[in-house]
This record gives structure tokens, sequence and C-alpha cells, in this order.
């Protein structure tokens, strides 16, 4: 095992790869080297989901397999499930720190007061007041797309969500500060600046609100893309929807709708309807033309009737989206749905699940019907298997495409390219390189 080493294990969503860049920086900085094999590094660093079951459950497998392989390493969890204490009464022994993602500056502190793993297994990091870690610079994974954390926590409290408990109330970070991140980031080069918090329209820092801020985002020069996320249909403002016109706006919303019914709804404790959601997306459309819209949705939450999932599902056909996230719901500790009577069964969640992912199918063809033969602007990210490149559109469409031999890969992964469309799929586009 060598010293002054460690590996870094990324599980969840853009707000969790942020933060693992933040932990990689801060560990660099203080002489630490990154290794790619976890049974040769010292200290071993998991950044958790616990959204779902499935991201939870993942954790514990890797935490068994780290210590099989290496049972002298450090091993330190922070992110969704550092708060957990069913999670620290379950991997107690095999984990020397939970650390909530606010407390890396003072990583080493904790692990100094921690005892050795067999004689607590557990530490409470609450020890130390951690400072705000989103102003740590990161160690950015990629070259030219940067996910820009603009706050942390979650003040919502959504039935089923655990997020507010594991990441504590909502703060953001100074305008300032984050317009100074995202100029550093153009002058380097970067093609894409995707703003991120738990609940990104929530922003406010002093008078200034999340339209503030991307308006002063879009005014920076430069060729580049902005998207954001995740953003709440309750804080969704008309002044907001009007920015989504700007030519540096990516053509795409992601907007968690959770359920077609308003019962539902409010037993989930999302304080709006579905009156309201067909709403903003038609203000949203209205805006622009062009716009993708994405979405979250839970099947299966306590007490859904057949009737309230016809709704959802009603929902889905008429506001036709472009993708969708489904999740069967499953309890998630701490939570006030856990207390509820889950009383859908396994079969009728995967059932409800698969009647949205082929209304979604149709839908999703049918948009992307509308790029057939077209030009679009790509962000290429790399080639595949086959050696055919692949990217974005700014409408956030996944695009397989072919160039000539003589064109080098470097010349296009990490740039706009423009594509020609020449056939579609149900989540996806295929093309060839306009020269």
């Amino acid at each position: 095992m060598k010293k002054n080493t460690y590996h870094l294990i990324t599980i969840g969503c853009q707000m969790n790869k942020a933060d693992s860049e933040r932990v990689a920086s801060f560990l660099e900085e203080r002489a630490f080297r990154l290794l790619e094999d976890f049974t040769e590094a010292n200290l071993v660093i998991l950044t958790t989901c616990g959204v779902r079951q499935s991201a939870e459950d993942r954790v514990y497998g890797l935490v068994n397999q780290i210590r099989k392989a290496n049972t002298e390493a450090t091993v330190v969890i922070t992110g969704c499930l550092a708060k957990r204490k069913d999670v620290w009464r379950r991997l107690k022994g095999q984990v020397d720190l939970f650390m909530p993602i606010n407390e890396l500056p003072n990583i080493f502190e904790l692990l100094e007061k921690n005892v050795s793993r067999k004689e607590q297994g557990l530490v409470d990091s609450r020890i130390i007041e951690g400072e705000k870690y989103l102003s740590i610079e990161p160690k950015y994974q990629s070259p030219y797309t940067a996910y820009v954390p603009i706050g942390n926590g979650c003040d919502n409290f959504c039935a089923y969500c655990v997020v507010p408990y594991a990441r504590g109330r909502e703060v953001y970070r100074p305008l300032e500060e984050v317009i100074a991140e995202v100029q550093g980031l153009l002058a380097k080069g970067y093609k894409e600046i995707v703003l991120i918090a738990q609940n990104v329209n929530s922003y406010l820092s002093g008078q200034d609100k999340f339209p503030d801020l991307l308006k002063k985002v879009l005014a920076l020069p430069g060729e580049f893309w902005v998207r954001f996320s995740s953003s709440h249909p309750k804080d969704l403002s008309d002044e907001l929807i009007a920015l989504l016109a700007d030519q540096k706006m990516c053509p795409h919303l992601h907007l968690a709708v959770q359920s077609g019914d308003d019962e539902v709804l409010e037993r989930m404790n999302r304080k709006y309807t579905a009156s309201h959601y067909r709403g903003l997306i038609a203000k949203a459309r209205a805006v622009r033309q062009d716009l993708a819209i994405t979405t979250d949705v839970i099947v299966g939450f306590p007490g859904e009737t057949e009737e309230q999932f016809e709704n959802s599902a009603k929902l889905f056909q008429d506001l036709k989206f472009d993708l969708a996230y489904t999740a069967q719901y499953s309890p998630r500790p701490g939570t006030v749905s856990a207390l509820m009577e889950d009383n859908v069964s396994r079969e009728e969640k995967r059932r409800r699940e698969k009647v949205l992912t082929e209304i979604l199918k149709i839908s999703g063809e049918e948009k992307n019907r509308e790029y057939l033969e077209k030009e679009v602007l790509v962000l290429v990210d790399g080639t595949n298997k086959n050696g055919k490149y692949y990217g974005k559109t700014g409408s956030y469409k996944t695009v397989i495409f072919t160039a000539p031999e003589n064109i080098r890969k470097d010349d296009l992964v990490g740039n706009f390219v423009s594509v020609k469309i020449i056939a579609v799929m149900d989540f996806g586009l295929e093309g060839q390189l306009v020269i």
C-alpha cells in the first residue's frame, strides 16, 4: 500500500461529481496522488448517493470489496449516506469516517480524532464546523464541460427525498464567486458550463436570485453553452423562462414532475399542481419552440391508485417529453413517505414504469424525427467501441456520427462540430460530420 495516495469513487448525480472534483483538488494540494486501483491506495473516499435503494446497495458492495482487498486502507464515506445512522450501523467496523461533504476542509483533523476502526467503527463528523467547501477550486474531470455548483442543500422536504437530511438546508455561493469560477473556465477554453444545485432556481445571494446570476453568466464573452439543473417547478419564474431564449442557453429544460396527479403531488409535498406544471411547459415552449423537455417521475408512490397513475400517463401523452428518468418508488429511511404504507406491489410498479416508457418511446422518436436531414451543432465527447464519434446537442440529444478517416480525433473531441442527421432512434440520433 502506497502512502499519501487516494482512490475516489463517485456514485450518483452531477452534484456528487462536482463534489468529487473538489475532494480530488483538496487532496492533491496536500501531496496526495490519485491511484486507479483501490487495492493500493491508503485512502479511499466514496461520494455516495442515497436517492435510490440501488445506489445505496452499490455502496455496501463496494465497501465490502475494498475491505477484502485492502484491509489497511482508510475508508471515508461522504455524500448522501454520510449522516445516515442506519448506514453507520450496517458498515460498523468497515468505515473509518462518515463525513458530510461540507466538512471536507477538516477531513484530516476528523480522522486524527478517530479511534481505531476495531474499537469504534463509527465517527460522527460534526466535531468541527466545516467551512464553505464549494470555494475549493476543483480538479475538473473534463477539459471542456464543467459542472459549477452554485449551492448545496435543500429546503423543500419532498416526502420521498432524503437530500434535506443528507445535505442539510440550502446554502448558496456568493454571485461574484460563481462568476469568477465561470470566467476562469472560459479563459481555459471550456465549451459548456452547467450550473448545478439541488434546487438551482432557488438560488439567493443577497438580493440576487437565479435569473440575476444566469444573466451575468450569459453576458460573459465567448462561444459556449449554458445549462442548469435541477429545477423545481415551484421556483420556475417567468423571468427565468424568458432567459431560455438567449442564444447561449441550451434549448433544454429539465423539470421534474414526479407525478401527474394532484393528490399524489400533495402527499409528495411538491407544492404545485399538474395544471401549474403544464402551464410552465407551455410558457417555456412558447419562448423557445426548439426546446427539449426532460423530467423525473416516480411510479408506485404510497397510495397511488390506478386512476392516479393514469393521470401521470395522460400527462406524458399530452406533454410529449423528450426524455424521462422513471423511478419505481422505494422508501428512504428518515423521510416522511417511509412512514406511509408502501402498498403498490413491485410487479405493479414495474408495469407502471413500462407503460410510461412505452409512451416515452413514441414521443421521443416523434421529437427526434424533427431533426432528420437537418444539421445540428454537437459537442463531441469521444468515440465508442465501433469507432464512431458521440456527443450531445444543445437539446441534450445523444448523437452518434461518422467522420472521414483523415480527420484527427483530437480535432473533434471537446469541440463543437456540425453534424447532419441521417437516422433517428427512440432516444438518440445518427449522423455524418459536415466538413
